[in-house]
């Protein structure tokens, strides 16, 4: 989720014309969507979740209509990929063990199931910043093989979807160690693969909150480069990023100062394509302002020039949020239909910008 990152930048702009000029020869990105939240809520960023904070964007659980709001998305907007924030204390009745507690793993199922009844890519997202009750994973709190085992159960029952995406943690921060970070990936890493799911995307994550920005220059795309598939290869590790476009690149404020490509963007892009990885932007927004409608289309139009490095975009967020979060993509059922945000309507929808794979 949208942060406080204790980073500054110097806000750059492309112009608009440029851009749109630009965007002619701009190829498909693969994905485009929005994250469906609030089986995530009442976590911290210190990975301090209390289950019974959630609220499931699942009719049945809350009379929040997550499949409606993601049925709408796909059909009237073209996205075709839905990221699912969960608690891990969510999905493990507030124990800290990777046993999956039978009642509540049923509930958040109830969701994934719904965003695959869509025909949409569903990432499943543990919601806990590379932490549990504060502590780290791997350094000082759970041990790589208690995350293993969450992860193991949790691919063992997915194994056989091919539209499952694994995102192995949101927006770890202040890691001390980032190559001992790595290790912790790569363990989840293993475990999924040799629970079956040997050919899904696996997202990892760099510290900084997944800062795009910094994802260079902190280290971790040195250190998440060194995860490696069991048979040793890369095939489906793809590098998560998160980017924000206002003042403190925090997601705290309505309006947008930057498109990002400068201080983000085009660095993380030159790493990609010189190491042959790739990476998604799997959170990224801004207000229902004008001035984030103008610079989120900057951004996904660069990030569309950049299609062979950088597969889509996906954004905060939707699901179970009051339609006055700052934030807010969460879209408002009227009569007898669904009526998106500025920012939706304006920028990230697909059949507006028409550079998504699902569109053209």
């Amino acid at each position: 989720m949208a942060i406080k990152i204790l980073h500054s930048f110097v806000a750059t702009t492309l112009s608009l014309t440029t851009v749109l000029a630009n965007a002619q020869t701009s190829a498909p990105l693969q994905f485009a969507g929005v994250n469906i939240a609030g089986f995530d809520f009442g976590c911290g960023t210190d990975g301090t979740c209390t289950s019974s904070g959630a609220v499931p964007p699942v009719s049945q659980l809350s009379g929040i209509d997550g499949l409606g709001q993601m049925q709408h998305f796909v059909n009237d907007n073209g996205y075709n990929v839905f990221r699912l924030p969960v608690g891990w204390q969510y999905l493990t009745r507030d124990q800290m063990t990777g046993v999956l507690d039978e009642t509540q793993f049923a509930n958040y199922n109830m969701l994934v199931s719904d965003c695959l009844s869509t025909g949409a890519y569903c990432v499943i997202d543990i919601h806990n910043y590379a932490r549990y009750n504060g502590q780290i994973i791997g350094q000082g709190g759970p041990s790589n093989e208690i995350f293993a085992e969450l992860w193991s159960n949790i691919a063992s029952y997915w194994k056989n979807e091919s539209k499952v995406i694994f995102g192995v943690m949101n927006e770890p921060h202040d890691i001390p160690s980032i190559t001992t970070w790595a290790e912790s990936g790569k363990s989840a890493v293993t475990a999924i693969r040799e629970a079956g799911a040997t050919n899904q995307l696996i997202l990892l994550p760099g510290t900084d909150y997944a800062s795009a920005k910094t994802f260079v220059s902190s280290g971790s795309a040195d250190a998440l480069s060194t995860v490696q598939n069991p048979d040793g290869t890369f095939t489906n590790l793809i590098m998560d990023v998160h980017k924000y476009l206002d003042s403190d690149s925090s997601g705290n404020n309505a309006e947008c100062v930057t498109n990002g490509i400068e201080e983000a963007w085009d660095p993380l892009a030159t790493w990609l394509r010189a190491n042959g990885r790739q990476a998604l932007n799997s959170e990224t927004g801004g207000g229902n302002v004008d001035s984030c409608v103008s610079y989120i289309s900057q951004q996904i139009t660069y990030q569309a020039q950049q299609s062979d490095v950088i597969l889509g975009y996906i954004g905060w967020s939707a699901g179970s949020f009051a339609t006055y979060y700052v934030l807010s993509q969460v879209p408002s059922y009227i009569g007898t239909g669904w009526n998106d945000t500025l920012l939706v309507s304006m920028a990230m929808s697909p059949k507006t910008n028409l550079l998504v794979v699902s569109v053209v």
